[in-house]
């Protein structure tokens, strides 16, 4: 059974840190590109990051220079770690675990909300 659980998220103020960790189970991580994804409230979900399987990564504009993807393969994890957060990057974030050929696995997502 594949699951992904995304963790780290809460409160916290403007300008503060979180790390969001999605551990993985029931797949091969290390062949799966990893990314992670939001939904503000009334808004359509939205690419965030990406991490291929050499480690080479991508940013949405809006999180450029503030966000960083990362995975450990041993944990068979994925990372975000987000600085200098803003009201706006307030939204669940998912994590997803993409293979060519396969069906996308999708986590539940956890809660991050920035105060101003």
């Amino acid at each position: 059974q594949v699951q992904l659980v995304e963790s780290g998220g809460g409160l916290v103020q403007a300008g503060g840190s979180l790390r969001l960790s999605c551990a993985t189970s029931g797949i091969i991580f290390s062949i799966n590109h990893m990314a992670w994804y939001r939904q503000a409230p009334g808004k359509q979900r939205e690419w965030v990051a990406h991490i291929t399987i050499g480690g080479n990564t991508n940013y949405a504009d809006s999180v450029k220079g503030r966000f960083t993807i990362s995975r450990d393969n041993a944990k068979n994890t994925a990372y975000l770690q987000m600085n200098s957060l803003k009201p706006e990057d307030t939204a669940v974030y998912t994590c997803k675990a993409v293979r060519t050929g396969r069906s996308d696995y999708w986590g539940q997502g956890t809660q991050v909300t920035v105060s101003s």
